[in-house]
């Protein structure tokens, strides 16, 4: 399968939309419709519209990948280890994250979080092929990793506040969602019919939870994720199918005619459910897909039919090493409190505050790609 140029950029343009509201939430003097709505507010907040974007990306990522070590001649059984493994670190990556919390007389929570994201980067960072004395080098360097966070583990208990699910966090929500739909791509691989029926699946267990049926919040972080995730599942099967060199505009119009289905489920699911992202529900699932599958096609049309992608030179490493551009912040942030640093107070309100958190991200996007060149990239 191809590499297409708009999965790629709708991953980068995603992580930078990331950075940008996690950077500025919680300043004054921004618009209100640019942050996150409330627990019982009806409506959706552009911040509300990036973490499950990061859903549809992986998604969208998600055949490729797994057709990919199926060519390289990969067992089933390898292929469903390797799903297994990465659903395990991002849910063990964000265990982590929702368990920094200080303890008295212990550890200061910012010191804890620079010590956890340093066994992220020790224990999954992608070391290059090598033989001899650096091949043993990067050995020691991941069981060190794994020490650390072992020992960071046994910490937290030893002061009585073991690691504790309250909520998954972001990567943990992530992999929950990634594991689910990636073991279910398996039923459907690259046949349409399947995938649709697999999806509309996953719909049915998401409405089937939010209407009362306790039964189905079996599953770690509910359902509504991970159809976020197959919706991104889905369009990459009919990317692959429909997206002829020869008829480019299949494609695209299967887009805009989903964008059209999901906008009137939103409106369906409207008389049921408010559309809340805190609240997971339907309403704000498939209003956020409407968005994207018009993203998409343009994205689509843009970058692989026009084949003009220089513009998004800027964001590419934010596409191609996007756990390391999220977790770089987790250590400037953690740094910048306990060094006592802050920000001029113009640049911490408004639209200047805004505009520093956008030069902020592109900083963090520009690091990240330095860091790819002397290979320090997460990967897993």
């Amino acid at each position: 399968m191809k590499r297409i140029a708009s999965i790629d950029i709708f991953r980068a343009f995603t992580m930078l939309m990331m950075l940008w509201v996690n950077d500025f939430a919680g300043m004054a003097g921004i618009p209100h419709w640019l942050g996150h709505a409330k627990m019982s507010e009806d409506m959706m907040g552009f911040s509300d519209l990036v973490f499950p974007s990061f859903l549809f990306c992986v998604g969208l990522s998600l055949p490729f990948a797994i057709e990919g070590r199926f060519k390289k001649g990969q067992s089933l059984l390898e292929v469903v280890s390797h799903i297994v493994a990465r659903s395990f670190a991002l849910i063990v990556m964000g265990l982590f994250s929702m368990n920094c919390g200080s303890i008295e007389g212990g550890l200061n929570a910012k010191v804890f979080q620079i010590l956890m994201v340093v066994g992220f980067f020790l224990v999954w960072n992608v070391y290059p092929d090598s033989e001899g004395s650096k091949r043993t080098l990067f050995r020691i360097l991941r069981i060190a990793g794994m020490l650390l966070l072992a020992g960071l583990i046994v910490y937290r208990y030893a002061f009585g506040h073991p690691l504790q699910p309250k909520w998954w966090g972001i990567l943990g929500l992530i992999g929950w969602a990634y594991l689910a739909c990636a073991l279910l791509y398996l039923l459907g691989r690259q046949h349409p019919g399947r995938n649709t029926l697999l999806w509309l699946l996953i719909i049915g267990l998401m409405i089937g939870l939010n209407s009362g049926w306790k039964w189905l919040g079996f599953y770690p972080g509910g359902w509504t994720h991970p159809v976020l995730v197959y919706s991104g599942v889905l369009a990459s099967v009919l990317m692959t199918r429909f997206a002829d060199d020869r008829k480019p505009y299949n494609f695209i119009g299967i887009m805009f005619c989903g964008a059209l289905l999901m906008k009137s489920a939103e409106v369906l699911c409207h008389n049921f459910w408010i559309c809340s992202k805190i609240g997971a529900t339907p309403t704000w699932a498939f209003g956020s897909l409407f968005y994207y599958l018009i993203v998409l096609a343009v994205l689509y049309l843009v970058c692989d039919v026009f084949r003009k992608t220089t513009w998004a030179k800027p964001i590419e490493p934010a596409g191609k090493a996007t756990l390391t551009c999220y977790l770089i912040p987790t250590l400037w942030y953690s740094a910048q409190q306990l060094l006592g640093l802050s920000y001029p107070e113009f640049l911490r309100t408004g639209v200047p505050g805004l505009c520093k958190s956008m030069v902020f991200a592109f900083v963090i996007i520009l690091i990240t790609g330095l860091l790819s060149r002397i290979h320090i990239k997460l990967k897993i």
